[in-house]
């Protein structure tokens, strides 16, 4: 397997580790309330989309596995630009500093990936 692969996939990690952590003191600061995000009650379409979402860095580590060069290459380019994207659109919709840093640091490991992709020889 080579080095790359490993990487890519560690990255994947860190990521989903950054999102759970912000999940969790969410939780404990009490800027979490069950079954709302905003003050907005969401449906379960909208629950299913969140959780499609949340799935996408957890099948990256395997896929940074097992694809093969080219398309995992691409693969990873992809849906980091996608989620870095996303998060940058989401960053002012959160108030607490917490939540701004450990964005800013999932988008450094989204470029991180992007830039361990593209240079994968």
């Amino acid at each position: 397997m080579e080095d790359a692969q490993i990487i890519l996939s560690a990255l994947w990690i860190a990521l989903i580790a950054t999102y759970l952590l912000g999940d969790v003191l969410r939780i404990f600061s009490g800027d979490f309330k069950a079954g709302e995000i905003g003050g907005k009650k969401l449906t379960q379409i909208q629950w299913l989309g969140i959780a499609v979402l949340m799935v996408i860095p957890i099948i990256m580590v395997i896929l940074s596995l097992i694809l093969p060069y080219s398309v995992n290459r691409w693969a990873n380019i992809i849906v980091a630009i996608f989620l870095f994207v996303f998060n940058i659109i989401g960053l002012p919709s959160y108030p607490s500093a917490y939540d701004k840093f450990l964005i800013a640091v999932g988008l450094v490991f989204n470029i991180m990936t992007v830039w361990y992709a593209w240079n994968w020889v």
